[in-house]
């Protein structure tokens, strides 16, 4: 009889990847779904980063790179910090992965032991204290409100700091509330975890879609930070599968032999497509769509406010909606089941995102078109109205 490894008792599943399966079925029974369950820009590729990458199958550019990344990437990465936040990054500090998820698998690989716990904000992205948890360490949600926009502070993080806390993870903007942490915040939170020898793990994929002034990133903060970005969100290439990560040179070795065995290198077209993603060019087209999901988010707030969510903790970037939903609903799970079923809008249940109320609050992604999010409101007051 073949057994499951034990690891696998505290890997959950996606529960949004549930309701995107069930819209797609009733789609395909001809009813119409609004989709704001899924975390992915609704915008099609750029046709110039398209035609890079489908120029790089022509010219043959589809054999292996170096597990740290094509060296032209690395240095086009390191000239985009330059011009974007000018801060001097060198191209040997950073590695090309397949997509964030490989950038935080080498990150937590080569600084986590068994056995170790990490520190991170609930509610967060459900990946994280997975991905502890695969590597045999624990995973410890600290519980995060208002008073902290949703995020980790120096205090809560002194408070839950112990002899085994070995990291701290972060994001900012976050997943699912949008919410900053001020960068005089972030560093203090370094400068006690340098402290401790611990390391700070940020999450930064987000950058690119913060509404109100110029982002700080944590690359100019010490050489016990480990940030994490991804050409999916903001350049809008999800399923071309390219991150990368700045990590301290002392790291570099360690994260390019663990890469080699893990994956090898992300796709060789998909990272040259990524060097003309990264183009000065290319930035008022990308800012433009950034644009439009404020305008998005600037009108979903207010609509959803007016149907009785709350939001304690509003978006600054991203594009996602984090709503209290205990005046319309009792449980977020049947109330994200029903609306899907009853009035075609599909959403995502808080249980995704930790154990910090989860049957109090769902998640709105404005990564459809105004009409589209228009016509779920209307179809969220109908249903509430029944």
């Amino acid at each position: 009889m073949i057994t499951i490894a034990d690891r696998m008792s505290s890997i959950e599943p996606f529960h949004v990847m549930e309701m995107l399966a069930r819209a797609r079925q009733l789609q395909a029974q001809g009813k119409h779904i609004v989709h704001m369950e899924v975390g992915e820009p609704d915008f099609v590729t750029l046709p110039e980063i398209i035609e890079a990458g489908r120029q790089a199958l022509t010219d043959g550019k589809v054999h292996y790179t170096p597990a740290t990344g094509l060296p032209e990437l690395r240095e086009a990465i390191s000239a985009y910090y330059l011009r974007q936040y000018n801060e001097v990054v060198p191209a040997e500090q950073i590695v090309v992965t397949p997509g964030a998820s490989g950038a935080l698998q080498l990150a937590l690989g080569v600084t986590i032991n068994s056995g170790d716990s990490v520190l991170m904000a609930d509610p967060g992205y459900p990946c994280n204290r997975h991905m502890v948890s695969m590597f045999g360490a624990h995973a410890v949600s600290v519980p995060a409100d208002a008073n902290t926009q949703c995020q980790l502070t120096l205090d809560l993080i002194i408070q839950h700091w112990q002899p085994d806390t070995r990291a701290v993870m972060l994001a900012s903007p976050s997943n699912p509330t949008g919410t900053l942490i001020e960068q005089d915040e972030m560093i203090r939170i370094c400068e006690f975890v340098k402290q401790q020898q611990g390391i700070v793990i940020v999450d930064e994929i987000y950058h690119g879609l913060i509404y109100k002034g110029d982002a700080s990133s944590a690359v100019s903060i010490d050489n016990n930070v480990i940030v994490i970005n991804s050409f999916s969100k903001y350049f809008g290439m999800t399923g071309w599968r390219v991150g990368w990560l700045v990590a301290p040179p002392e790291l570099i070795d360690a994260i390019d032999r663990l890469a080699q065995n893990i994956f090898l290198a992300a796709s060789t077209p998909a990272q040259h497509a990524a060097i003309v993603a990264l183009s000065a060019s290319l930035q008022p087209q990308l800012n433009a769509r950034r644009d439009l999901f404020q305008e998005r988010r600037d009108y979903l707030l207010p609509a959803l406010r007016n149907l009785g969510f709350e939001f304690f903790c509003e978006p600054e970037g991203a594009f996602y909606l984090y709503a209290n939903s205990k005046n319309v609903a009792r449980d977020s799970m049947e109330f994200s089941r029903n609306l899907l079923e009853q009035a075609g809008v599909a959403i995502t249940p808080g249980i995704d995102f930790g154990h910090n109320k989860p049957q109090e609050h769902v998640r709105f992604a404005y990564t459809t078109s105004m009409e589209q999010l228009m016509a779920g409101v209307d179809a969220i007051q109908q249903y509430l109205g029944q």
